[in-house]
C-alpha cells in the first residue's frame, strides 16, 4: 500500500469527513456520503490488490453504511420533499431578515 490510489482515497476520506462535520446542510452532507462511497470503493480495490483484506472488509461495510447515508440525505422521496420545503422557508426567512435590516 501507499500508492496513488491510497493517497486519493485518503484525501477523499478527509474531504468527505470535513463536508459532513461542517454541517453545511442536508445536500452537502449527502454529497459527503457520496464521496465516502467513492473512496470506500477505492479502499476496497486497494485492499484486495495488496492483500490487505481487513481494509477491504471494513470498507465494504462502510460502503453499505454510507450508501444508506446517500439514500437518507439525497434520494429518499420523503426527505427530499422536506429538503425542498426547508429551502423555500430559508429563502423566505432570508428575505424577511433583509427587510428588517433595511
Amino acid at each position: 500500500m501507499n500508492g496513488t490510489l491510497e493517497w486519493i482515497a485518503a484525501g477523499g476520506t478527509m474531504l468527505a469527513a470535513g463536508l459532513i462535520a461542517a454541517d453545511l446542510g442536508r445536500r452537502a452532507t449527502g454529497w459527503g456520503f457520496v464521496l465516502f462511497c467513492a473512496v470506500a470503493i477505492c479502499w476496497i480495490i486497494s485492499g484486495l490488490t495488496s492483500d490487505a483484506l481487513p481494509i477491504a472488509a471494513m470498507n465494504g461495510v462502510l460502503l453499505v453504511i454510507n450508501a444508506w447515508g446517500v439514500w437518507q440525505y439525497l434520494l429518499n422521496p420523503k426527505n427530499r420533499r422536506k429538503l425542498e420545503k426547508l429551502e423555500e422557508l430559508q429563502e423566505r426567512a432570508e428575505l424577511e431578515v433583509a427587510r428588517e435590516l433595511d
